[in-house]
């Protein structure tokens, strides 16, 4: 699995000019899935997000996690950042889970986060999403829980 984590003061989601979904301080997590990837990459994903030492604490600019925090994080379904535009103009989504089996994992996903004690927003899976974020620093990290290149 491949994330992409935004530190955020606030974000949204809305589907179709409806607000779907909305967080406080926390994080944007835009997750995609790979052909190869599993429940254990999708558990392994969370324990990362949820522990990940993204938020200041006095003078240490990334000190304190999600889970010491009680913030939230909003997670949304974006296959494209497993675009691989490697060769040519135009990405290759080889790479990508067929939609089953990305939302499947996706959802894992979800559920791994909450049961660790992260409130959890999503998006809506394979809808058109315009998203919305104030982000806090900027901070932005790319996570794969493998190689995929």
């Amino acid at each position: 699995m491949r994330a992409v984590v935004q530190r955020v003061k606030e974000a949204w989601v809305r589907v179709n000019g409806e607000e779907v979904a909305r967080i406080g301080p926390g994080m944007l997590v835009l997750a995609g899935v790979a052909a190869d990837d599993t429940e254990a990459d999708a558990a392994a994903l969370a324990q990362k997000l949820a522990h990940l030492r993204l938020f200041p604490e006095g003078e240490r600019l990334m000190h304190r996690s999600l889970l010491e925090l009680g913030y939230e994080a909003l997670v949304v379904s974006q296959f494209t950042i497993l675009g691989d535009c490697r060769k040519g103009r135009r990405p290759s989504f080889d790479l990508a889970a067929p939609p089953e089996q990305a939302e499947r994992l996706y959802e894992e996903l979800v559920d791994r986060l909450r049961e660790l004690g992260v409130p959890t927003a999503t998006g809506r899976f394979r809808q058109m999403m315009e998203v919305g974020l104030i982000n806090d620093g900027p901070v932005t990290l790319l996570l794969d829980t493998q190689k995929v290149f």
